[in-house]
């Protein structure tokens, strides 16, 4: 019976106590997964035609229905936007230490349980290596027993260790593969939120000070 055929339990079994571990962390990639695929999910939106529309309302001077579109979107972008728009009139310092005060709080949310699953990444293998230590070692043992009692060895006495070290190789870049490209995939997007968020800041404050200051030219003249 080949590896592909054989039932859940079977390689279990066949891989030893150190598959149980690995499976577990096989439980929590999974959810963390289902999680951040979810979690982002919910925050996709249109960033350009959100910045637009905010924009707009700030130039038109509708500063209550910039914020409700900003209240309308999950994204951090909008809550960054919501943060500068709230301190429309204020100095440039200000308006900037509002919207870096709440990344302080957004960014930590897109990068929350990654570094779980890129150590479930790096100790899946890892466990998978013990598996195959283990193995070997029960394969030596039987050698030596064998052959401290004169008792021939043969090919079955060192086949269950040698099994049991595949298996948990096989288990353990089964779990860290999926999760290590999953976590690139996450990562890559945690930057790309933190890039957008960033850039609507400084076209926010550009935009701000720029109707504050001709706001102020107006009435000096």
């Amino acid at each position: 019976m080949g590896i592909w055929e054989m039932n859940t339990w079977q390689l279990i079994k066949a891989g030893g106590p150190i598959m149980f571990p690995i499976i577990l962390c096989s439980w929590f990639a999974f959810g963390i997964i289902i999680e951040k695929l979810y979690y982002f999910f919910t925050i996709k939106t249109n960033i350009l035609k959100l910045k637009s529309q905010v924009f707009d309302c700030i130039k038109e001077n509708k500063v209550k229905e910039a914020i409700a579109l900003c209240d309308a979107n999950r994204s951090p972008v909008a809550k960054i936007l919501r943060s500068g728009v709230l301190k429309f009139g204020a100095s440039r310092e200000e308006i900037k230490e509002s919207m870096e005060d709440v990344s302080l709080f957004e960014i930590p949310k897109l990068e929350k349980h990654l570094g779980a699953l890129v150590t479930i990444a790096h100790v899946s293998p890892l466990m998978g290596l013990l598996g195959t230590v283990t193995g070997i070692a029960g394969s030596f043992h039987t050698i030596q027993v064998r052959a401290a009692s004169f008792n021939p060895i043969t090919p079955s006495d060192l086949a269950g260790g040698i099994w049991e070290a595949l298996i948990t190789t096989v288990a353990g870049l089964l779990v860290a593969i999926p999760a290590y490209l999953t976590y690139n995939y996450f990562v890559s997007r945690v930057n790309n939120f933190i890039l957008e968020m960033e850039r609507a800041a400084t076209e926010l404050v550009n935009l701000l000070c720029h109707i504050s200051e001709t706001k102020n030219a107006h009435i000096s003249d």
